[in-house]
């Protein structure tokens, strides 16, 4: 099983650092499936005997865990911010440190080498586990604080934000928080009641799903153009204060519904400006401050009604066609801001209507 895992996350890797869109993030998952396939190696060799035949293998540098938390930060960041964070070779000291450690130990003479496995085994085990957890612990958080706020972006400035935040970053860092929670028991019991060998061959195992989950996933959506915070920012506001906010959002309101622009799948927040002749700023407050939504369920509450337009002009397509010719990119996105602004289900809707 993890042979077959192992042969996967190589291929993987080697397409995503190839892939020219989102190069920078592509990349930096590349090297955490690299990273991870180094993790499952022992147990996926240990078991025909390898470190008992060749005992020099002791030290040999397959894992460096201590890297897996920042590369998955690393990620994360560059597809919401479309570059790797500032500093980031500091945030892989730790992983150069733990590197230059097992290298070292590797490179001893055969009998120094077995005494000094005798010795240091134990503290440097602990001191690495302690600084894995703590380190997945601390990048889960930073990811979720800033996938938190490119949500929010995203809501502001896409008609299409569910293509990008709510299903793949969110269900990745999921993943990563269920890893650090199984990852932590196993040490934990590991600790206190040493498992060896084969009882902790499920957390190998684990380990191998959760790699190829991010591998397949993130190749799934490795060409998507993720758009970063700084496209999303709404420029300054430089036109003249309108006097009131609301029947301005209501006026640009009914001129995109009757414009019928609502209904492109990739409306956004500065293409709908253009077409309005005004900056990202001024329609973002009339938007937010004079209607009091985001941008997302501004456009999506158009599209919602102009389905139901249709439905009440007495249309008898499916629902999904409907939902795609009113600019909807998805069934999921549509049942929720349907539900949302006219307070039923679509399929609701219709029945309420024949009966």
């Amino acid at each position: 099983m993890l042979s077959i895992a192992f042969a996967q996350l190589l291929v993987i890797a080697a397409a995503l650092a190839r892939t020219l869109q989102n190069r920078a993030a592509n990349r930096a998952m590349a090297a955490l499936l690299l990273v991870l396939a180094g993790v499952i190696t022992p147990w996926m060799i240990g078991f025909a005997g390898f470190y008992d035949k060749w005992r020099w293998l002791t030290f040999a540098p397959f894992q460096i865990t201590l890297a897996i938390g920042p590369l998955f930060w690393f990620y994360v960041h560059a597809l919401v911010h479309g570059h790797l964070p500032a500093g980031a070779r500091l945030h892989l000291v730790p992983a150069l440190l733990q590197l230059t450690f097992l290298g070292i130990s590797f490179l001893l003479p055969m009998p120094v080498k077995e005494r000094w496995a005798e010795l240091s085994f134990f503290p440097s085990s602990l001191l690495t586990n302690a600084a894995l957890i703590a380190g997945l612990f601390y990048y889960s958080v930073k990811c979720r604080a800033l996938l938190a706020g490119y949500r929010a972006a995203l809501s502001d400035g896409r008609s299409d934000d569910h293509r990008y935040a709510s299903r793949w970053l969110l269900a990745a860092l999921a993943a990563l928080s269920a890893l650090f929670l199984v990852w932590t028991l196993y040490l934990l019991w590991n600790l206190f009641s040493p498992l060896g060998y084969k009882g902790l061959m499920g957390l190998y195992i684990v380990i191998a799903l959760f790699a190829l989950y991010l591998g397949i996933e993130a190749w799934r959506h490795s060409a998507l153009p993720f758009p970063t915070l700084a496209d999303l920012k709404p420029a300054t506001d430089t036109l003249p204060p309108a006097k009131d906010w609301k029947a301005l959002g209501e006026r640009w309101a009914k001129q995109v519904e009757e414009e019928g622009w609502d209904q492109d799948p990739e409306l956004s927040l500065p293409l709908l400006a253009r077409r309005l002749g005004t900056n990202t700023g001024h329609l973002s407050r009339a938007i937010n401050e004079g209607l009091g939504v985001n941008f997302s369920t501004f456009v999506n509450d158009l599209r919602s009604r102009r389905v139901a337009a249709m439905l009440d002009a007495g249309r008898s397509d499916d629902l999904l066609d409907l939902a795609l010719e009113a600019g909807f990119s998805s069934k999921a996105s549509f049942n929720r801001a349907f539900a949302s602004a006219i307070g039923m289900p679509p399929s609701a809707y219709r029945k309420r209507l024949k009966s």
